[in-house]
């Protein structure tokens, strides 16, 4: 079974490219982010390109801002839309869906982004990645936690630790939010395939940072021990950042039991960009 985890910043946008790579890579199990539809104009959009690829799908939606969704060819059972206890800005936002596909409860999350350390977001993001680890500490082993987590594991995770200083997504408290939800016995399923070699999921548009491969590792696969045994290949297909109109980030794949297109990674095609030295960039933001 083949899982993937994509931040499309805009479905309507990236309609085109989502469908040929959905064609293409085949995954069974699909966790948008940042689709930025109602769930009447996602079905609108997509219900019957999706039909015939073969998959059924959940989503939880809003215009313009945030959705996420879960496609599935292997079932999609018990969904549920949010979690328990999850918090608002002030008001509920379109951040979670949940559903069991081919015996596994997936998630598919786009956590908030936090904006700046010192604000009302981000401690909104902290209380709910909290709430969040209580609802995936009652769903036992078979579970596997997609998306977007804005956050980068660790400084290995991205170009430069020095670029980031005074910047969310690195902070101490959110990294600890974060291993809050592996300490539950979740397993990175990337960083566990390739422990040494540097890896990104996400990339800004500005500045060229996708080109000279300035990014960040922020898009993760969260798997349970049973789930994590089965694990064949994980990687990150970074074709899907190329070329005109992409996303910025890059859809993240985990292959369970059997591994098509073998055990390949972590991104795939590698860069080609010349190695970064430390304290030569600065984020565009900065």
């Amino acid at each position: 079974m083949r899982i993937a985890t994509w931040n499309v910043n805009s479905a309507k946008q990236r309609a085109p490219r989502m469908l040929d790579w959905l064609a293409e890579r085949r995954p069974d199990v699909v966790c948008l982010q940042e689709t930025k539809l109602t769930e009447e104009a996602f079905d609108e959009q997509f219900g019957d390109a999706l039909g015939e690829l073969g998959y059924e799908y959940a989503v939880v939606g809003q215009s313009a801002w945030n959705g996420v969704a879960i496609l599935s060819r292997v079932g999609l059972k018990d969904v549920r839309r949010g979690f328990p206890g999850m918090p608002g800005f002030p008001d509920a936002e379109a951040r979670a869906v949940s559903a069991v596909c081919g015996g596994i409860r997936v998630y598919s999350l786009y956590v908030p982004n936090g904006r700046t350390p010192d604000s009302d977001h981000y401690a909104y993001k902290l209380e709910w990645l909290a709430a969040l680890r209580e609802s995936v500490a009652a769903d036992g082993g078979e579970v596997a936690v997609c998306g977007d987590m804005n956050i980068a594991p660790t400084d290995a995770d991205v170009f430069d630790p020095a670029a980031y200083v005074g910047q969310t997504h690195v902070t101490p408290p959110e990294r600890a939010a974060l291993a809050a939800l592996t300490d539950l016995g979740l397993v990175d399923a990337v960083r566990a395939r390739w422990p040494e070699d540097q890896v990104f999921s996400y990339w800004d548009y500005r500045a060229g940072m996708f080109h000279k491969n300035l990014g960040m590792r922020i898009d993760l696969i969260l798997v349970g021990a049973p789930v994590a045994d089965r694990v064949q290949a994980a990687w990150v297909d970074r074709a899907a950042r190329k070329g005109k109109g992409p996303s910025d980030h890059a859809p993240v794949i985990v292959d369970l039991d059997t591994a098509p297109d073998g055990d390949i990674g972590p991104m795939v095609p590698p860069p080609s960009a010349k190695p970064h030295k430390p304290g030569s960039a600065r984020l565009p933001q900065a």
